[in-house]
């Protein structure tokens, strides 16, 4: 089942399932964020990483480190054509052992050709979402920082997991920083 914004509403204050938390919808001339009917629009921080130029071969299976470059915006970044960056989100979540959630990108992007990877965020994860924006045009496309990237869904599950994600310490637990993948 779906959970609602009065629900969202609830775990982000007694929970603190999302910090910082925005209980309403802001637009106000931005790409809105905060809390909708059935889910969260979460915001872009100003901080990236970018693939250098001839890094080489991305491998899931290596360290990918030092084929980034790391960055920080003020206010937006242009994403060159037919590329990928990585960036990470304002809030810090902390899901609980009940819940699972999936991620879409906001179609006002998606209009623009960009979008949003997330993976789903497991019983017990914990930390800033790490998403990879894609432009797919032949133009750059222009990503504002501290403004709406994706709207997180929460579900709530029929049976509780024998095994969060928090029990197998998974490899991306709590992290604070925009992470690569690893093996």
């Amino acid at each position: 089942m779906v959970k609602s914004d009065k629900w969202i509403k609830k775990m982000a204050v007694e929970y603190k399932m999302i910090e910082p938390f925005e209980p309403g919808q802001v637009r106000n001339g931005n790409i809105s964020f905060g809390t909708s009917s059935y889910g969260y629009d979460i915001r872009l921080s100003n901080e990236f990483k970018i693939m250098k130029q001839n890094a080489g071969v991305l491998d899931p299976k290596q360290s990918q480190d030092n084929l980034f470059e790391s960055i920080a915006v003020d206010n937006y970044i242009d994403i060159a054509p037919n590329s990928v960056i990585l960036g990470k989100t304002i809030e810090y979540f902390r899901i609980s052992r009940d819940i699972v959630t999936i991620a879409f990108g906001k179609s006002t992007y998606a209009r623009c050709g960009i979008f949003v990877n997330i993976t789903p965020f497991e019983p017990e994860w914990e930390g800033y979402v790490t998403l990879s924006i894609a432009n797919t045009t032949s133009v750059p496309v222009r990503v504002y920082a501290k403004e709406g990237i994706a709207q997180v869904l929460f579900l709530g599950v029929s049976e509780i997991c024998e095994v969060s994600y928090a029990d197998r310490q998974g490899k991306y637990q709590a992290q604070k920083t925009i992470t690569s993948a690893k093996i």
